[in-house]
């Protein structure tokens, strides 16, 4: 009897709560709330925080290992009918920090987590390489100098699935303007962890530049969308970036260095542009607070003028 009368309020705690669905009711303390979060049933790496919402449907994620401590290299998402890639994202932390491998020599390998089906292939179903002779440039999505810590994790970042199509004085200007502020960043004294989610534009026409005869897809815009952990909480950045032909679209201070503050923006505006749900497995508080900061605020925390 002693057993039951403990047990009844614990019974009557569990009815209630198993019975109210309506969205209105208060949080159970201590639970913080994600209504937009990745679900692991496919791919378990999904939860981590650098992943955004993913399409489903026709897309895949490209999940890269390497062989030693570090795991997860990188990440992609896959347009399985478009034939090209929507995102890459990773972590930038101590464990990945540094190294001196060098690039990788050998060409753009096939990323073997690709069926030849969902690639570009010949009549006989060969896979070929669709850069080579169109004007563009083999542009990393992951860059090979934010992994240059292991062989293998700088080789897989030059796999086809890596790469959209980039003008080279973009690629080679501003944009890796860009990709050396993101590093840097990635100092033990401004964060953490960097969580990095990039890519080009392909779902929207009106966000392609042009498609290639073989079928190639040149992105109108690039993005960046970066969050940082640190001993203060979490901050959250934006690049957007149309990407253009010429060398003089691109602002230079005095000193001829790209200017980069024309470029930021908040998470929420790149969700906008974009259509994607960046950063959806923080708790909806903290991810309302680190995608609506207003831009000057975000330039201030990022050191940027």
């Amino acid at each position: 009897m002693k057993l039951l009368k403990t047990l009844l309020p614990l019974l009557a705690l569990l009815i209630v709560l198993s019975c109210s669905k309506d969205e209105n009711d208060a949080k159970l303390p201590g639970i913080a709330e994600n209504k937009n979060k990745n679900l692991t049933s496919v791919y378990p790496e999904a939860v981590r925080l650098e992943f955004p919402k993913l399409k489903g449907g026709q897309s895949i994620v490209l999940v890269h290992r390497t062989n030693d401590k570090y795991g997860v290299n990188f990440c992609t998402e896959w347009d399985t009918q478009k034939k090209s890639q929507r995102w890459s994202c990773y972590q930038m932390h101590d464990g990945n920090y540094g190294g001196s491998v060098g690039r990788y020599q050998e060409g753009y390998p096939y990323d073997d987590q690709l069926d030849y089906a969902n690639y570009f292939t010949t009549g006989d179903g060969t896979p070929f390489d669709p850069f080579w002779s169109s004007g563009y440039d083999h542009g990393h999505i992951c860059p090979s100098a934010d992994r240059q810590y292991s062989k293998e994790a700088n080789r897989q970042t030059f796999f086809l699935t890596n790469m959209q199509p980039q003008r080279n004085v973009f690629n080679a200007g501003v944009w890796a303007t860009m990709e050396q502020q993101v590093r840097n960043w990635n100092r033990g004294a401004f964060r953490d962890t960097l969580y990095v989610c990039k890519g080009g534009t392909i779902d929207r026409s009106d966000q392609i530049s042009r498609t290639l005869s073989n079928g190639l897809i040149i992105p109108k815009y690039f993005f960046m969308a970066i969050l940082c952990k640190n001993k203060s909480g979490y901050k959250a950045l934006a690049f957007w970036i149309e990407h253009k032909d010429k060398d003089s679209d691109f602002p230079k201070d005095n000193q001829g260095n790209y200017q980069l503050s024309p470029y930021v923006t908040n998470i929420r505006e790149l969700e906008t542009l974009t259509g994607i749900d960046f950063f959806c497995n923080l708790d909806d508080d903290t991810e309302n607070h680190v995608e609506t900061l207003g831009i000057e605020n975000i330039k201030s925390a990022w050191g940027l003028k």
